[in-house]
């Protein structure tokens, strides 16, 4: 029996190497397995990467793309409204001196000594002007007695000031200006003290 293990023990001795080579190979092949696995799993990540990245960018994109749409529709819509304010500019414009006759009309029916009909009429059609405009966005620029602003008035003549107050301020108003929605349509022509 001992001569059958000793023969069992030379051919495990002769098989184990085989073995042992074997397992050595194995382990090796599982390596390279694993690396290949790897590696194709790291592709994988790449293009799962390269993919998240792509709708991250078309995501900004297309967030750009509706703000910038966004401020279109804003910008355009200001424009409209603005276009809407002033489409009756060149209307009002040509009104103004009317409105300029008129003032003088009640000037002079408010010097005379009898009051009449006529008086009434030139009244109520005034104040049916004025509230024509005031409903147009037409203001009168207020500038009797103000300081004088060269954004606003309009100089024709110096004069000696009255009194010290009235230094660089507005004597008198020789033409009426008007705003249109707080845009100024016809300056002032205002006499200024010195």
């Amino acid at each position: 029996m001992t001569e059958n293990k000793a023969k069992v023990n030379d051919q495990l001795e002769n098989e184990i190497p085989d073995l042992t080579e074997h397992l050595e190979e194995s382990a090796e092949n599982k390596k390279e397995t694993k690396k290949d696995k790897g590696h194709k799993k790291t592709k994988a990540e790449e293009q799962l990467e390269k993919a998240e990245s792509e709708i991250i960018e078309l995501k900004d994109k297309h967030i750009r793309l509706q703000a910038d749409f966004d401020n279109y529709r804003k910008r355009t819509l200001k424009e409209r409204m603005e276009l809407l304010k002033t489409a009756n500019e060149s209307l009002l414009i040509s009104i103004l001196p009317v409105i300029d006759d008129f003032d003088r009309a009640l000037q002079i029916l408010d010097m005379a000594e009898e009051k009449n009909h006529v008086s009434d009429g030139v009244n109520l059609i005034y104040n049916k002007f004025q509230e024509f405009l005031k409903q147009n966005g037409v203001k009168e620029i207020n500038a009797q007695g103000q300081d004088f602003d060269t954004e606003v008035h309009e100089a024709i003549v110096k004069i000696p000031a009255p009194s010290k107050e009235l230094k660089g301020k507005v004597v008198d108003v020789v033409q009426k200006g008007y705003l249109l929605n707080d845009k100024v349509i016809r300056f002032p022509k205002v006499v200024i003290g010195e």
